[in-house]
């Protein structure tokens, strides 16, 4: 008596699956031949970082090439505004981030930017913006949310979670809340290692998961996980990797129905632990529909690596064929939907409310006392930075200076890192600032004890001294005058200069 045994679907309705579920990135300003080739036969979905983009109009052109191959192409992107632009890695963002936004607390507002920074997106043909960050920034020692959260209040992250998502998707460019289910409350930057967030279930519910009910409530078409442990949950898998948290929470009691997709599959919590291949296959047994990849990765090697890894799981009986061709119906069914919603007319977006809105988000504090006039001839700016978290990247400038060098010629700056000697900073800062306004700039000081440390010299000694903190700002502001950004973008860097001269752009 023979045993039939359930035959794999067919080998090129496998393979064209299995393209379809991922999401890679590559190098260059044109697609190479390879991504063109994938496309054509089955991939779902491309991702676009600051390393694709140049301006408008080859973006534009670039899209268009891909549209070419796969009509119904995600061209996704990583444009939070704020700190983490890809559109404008080059010069910095138009639009404030979440941060800012939260700290003005106007949902009608939020919704405006995220719609107008939706028009530049889709003028460029981009349909899929991996945004917003739904994260609850609990956690002030946090390395990788902190500004790209609209706070640490679960009421406020939802309600600017629901505008985003609407307004984002009211010009057709679908919204990824980001990182189910919640990566405020960790203080290891999951690029790097593996974040572990233990707290109880019940704290879960009322905190970090409200703004990503609120996104599902106002139709995300689209959820991102975290690569972080939570015991609470499941206590030997990460988020990325649970069914627990995909299926039975995400999909089974938050009844979520859009495409989950995961964080980069290439980051250290995943690729260190688990290896991308393998951590590709766990994460759609687990209820993931797609597959992030090309932050770091970003050739046709790791493509067709992934794209066997999950052909080898359905023939070894490890991911069924019914799990990855839902998973691929989602992605496909995303892509007509971008499809149908960018055959209408698209208004020009409104550039000017970003630094509109950057400037109702400045917290400015004077000293007791202090009289403090604006800046009118060169200053002395110094700056500190701290190393950029690779979401950010590093490439995107940052600060005041440069906008006050334009300003005033023969401004003296100065930019300062991690291995400052304390004492050398004072004395060539305060050298260098005689008889001049002295300006510090200066990012998440409160994450930073070499920072701190700095600023509280530099204040102490020049008391006079004017300080922009462009990162979570501190609880007690220090200087003659204090301007609290709530971000790093470049229109809340135009609106901290305006304070500083007494003079709009």
């Amino acid at each position: 008596m023979s045993i039939l045994v359930p035959a794999v679907a067919d080998s090129d309705q496998l393979h064209r699956d299995a393209l379809t579920v991922l999401q890679p990135g590559f190098v260059g300003t044109a697609p190479p031949e390879w991504l063109r080739r994938h496309l054509a036969a089955g991939l779902g979905s491309v991702a676009l970082f600051g390393r694709n983009v140049t301006d408008p109009e080859q973006l534009a052109a670039l899209t268009a090439a891909l549209r070419s191959e796969n009509p119904d192409v995600l061209v996704a992107i990583d444009e939070e505004g704020g700190d983490v632009t890809r559109l404008e890695a080059g010069s910095g963002s138009s639009w404030p981030g979440n941060l800012a936004l939260g700290a003005i607390d106007d949902p009608a507002l939020t919704r405006d930017v995220a719609r107008e920074l939706g028009r530049a997106l889709a003028a460029c043909g981009v349909n899929y913006n991996w945004a917003p960050s739904a994260d609850v920034n609990s956690n002030p020692r946090n390395p990788v949310i902190g500004v790209r959260s609209f706070g640490a209040d679960p009421g406020l992250c939802a309600r600017h979670t629901a505008a985003w998502v609407e307004g984002l998707q009211s010009v057709g460019v679908a919204a990824c809340a980001k990182h189910f289910p919640g990566h405020g409350d960790t203080a290891v930057d999951s690029h790097l290692g593996l974040p572990v967030v233990d707290v109880d279930v019940d704290l879960l519910r009322s905190r970090d998961l409200v703004p990503f009910m609120a996104a599902i409530e106002a139709g995300a078409k689209a959820v991102m996980t975290a690569h972080i442990m939570i015991p609470a949950l499941d206590p030997t898998l990460p988020a990325t990797l649970s069914r627990a948290v995909l299926s039975d929470l995400l999909r089974g009691s938050l009844g979520y129905q859009g495409l989950i997709v995961t964080d980069g599959i290439e980051m250290g919590a995943i690729a260190d632990t688990y290896g991308t291949g393998e951590g590709t296959v766990l994460a759609l047994i687990a209820g993931a529909d797609a597959i992030c990849v090309g932050g770091g990765l970003a050739d046709e090697e790791t493509v067709l690596h992934l794209r066997d890894a999950i052909v080898e799981a359905v023939r070894a009986r490890r991911l069924s064929e019914e799990r990855l061709a839902d998973a691929a119906q989602r992605v496909r069914g995303l892509g007509n939907w971008a499809r149908i919603e960018a055959q209408g007319e698209l208004a020009e977006p409104d550039l000017a409310i970003g630094l509109r809105a950057a400037r109702r988000a400045l917290r400015v504090v004077r000293a007791p006392g202090a009289a403090v006039a604006p800046v009118t001839e060169r200053p002395y700016v110094a700056s500190f930075s701290p190393q950029a978290n690779i979401a950010v990247g590093d490439e995107t400038p940052w600060g005041v200076a440069g906008m006050l060098a334009a300003r005033f010629p023969g401004t003296r700056t100065a930019r300062f890192g991690p291995d400052i000697e304390l004492d050398e900073v004072e004395a060539g800062v305060l050298a260098g600032a005689a008889g001049r306004r002295l300006v510090l700039v200066v990012r998440d000081a409160h994450r930073h004890t070499w920072m701190s440390a700095a600023l509280d010299r530099l204040v102490t000694a020049r008391p006079d001294a004017l300080v922009v903190e462009m990162g979570v700002p501190q609880a007690v502001p220090v200087g003659a005058l204090h301007v609290a950004t709530h971000g790093a973008a470049r229109v809340c860097g135009l609106a901290a200069v305006e304070v500083l001269t007494g003079q709009q752009v």
